[in-house]
């Protein structure tokens, strides 16, 4: 049968440091095909976990039934978010028809911040992802590094502990690129929990203080970034590392 609660709070606290998210057993079929089997994972309640992986592997479902989106047909996602939300940013933002400040007002809105609040809230976001200068500008009319840097601060207006980040980079120049990994650490560092989808090798050197390799739907090794990256314990993840594993 299929798993009815996809999010399920942890029973308790066991450690000094429990995991923020727990994935166990987690399996998703997809036309026929088992695109999650038995997805076994445990992210640290801090930093920057990259999720890397050729595509097919299955990264975007995996941060999807994180997130909640997604209910799988078997296992299950623990968290111990309690009532803070997880916030999903996809690869290509998806704002609505205002402007910036718009944007971030609706999301306040939403995340149900007290009214007297939110003008205060509304400056911090904004100055976080350096758009204070085009707070009255149409949204959609930002370029796509900025577009990107307003879905990522809408994403956070609900104070998330969690923060799901879909390949946010994937389609910016190098400027851009710098912009949004300054803003994702200066998120992580503020207390926020970050795990981040990525194909680029050096952004996840550079962002990550540990990686999770995804191949055929399974989590084929978890570790330190700099383990992974100096000496990856699979096959798989060697091969993926030296340009010969695609899919």
């Amino acid at each position: 049968m299929p798993n009815r609660s996809r999010v399920i709070p942890f029973p308790g606290v066991e450690a000094e440091l429990p995991p923020i998210l727990r994935v166990e057993g987690l399996g998703l079929s997809r036309g026929g095909r088992r695109v999650l089997d038995e997805v076994e994972l445990s992210l640290p309640p801090y930093g920057i976990t990259v999720l890397m992986g050729p595509n097919g592997a299955g990264k975007s479902l995996l941060l999807r039934c994180m997130a909640g989106l997604v209910e799988p047909d078997r296992g299950a996602v623990f968290t111990a978010l309690g009532a803070a939300p997880a916030a999903l940013v996809f690869q290509s933002p998806v704002l609505l028809n205002r402007s910036v400040a718009g944007n971030l007002r609706h999301a306040l809105r939403l995340a149900r911040i007290p009214r007297r609040a939110r003008a205060e809230r509304l400056d911090d976001l904004l100055m976080l992802a350096g758009l204070g200068d085009q707070a009255t500008a149409p949204a959609r009319t930002l370029s796509g590094g900025e577009q990107q840097r307003l879905a990522i601060v809408r994403a956070l207006a609900a104070a998330p502990k969690l923060l799901l980040l879909d390949e946010p980079t994937s389609s910016l120049d190098p400027a851009a690129t710098a912009e949004i990994e300054r803003l994702i650490a200066r998120t992580a560092d503020d207390g926020v929990k970050v795990v981040l989808v990525t194909h680029d090798r050096a952004q996840a050197e550079r962002m990550a203080e540990d990686v999770a390799f995804l191949h055929g739907g399974q989590v084929r090794e978890h570790g330190a970034a700099r383990s992974f990256f100096g000496q990856p314990a699979s096959a798989e993840a060697r091969a993926y590392l030296e340009g010969r594993l695609f899919v």
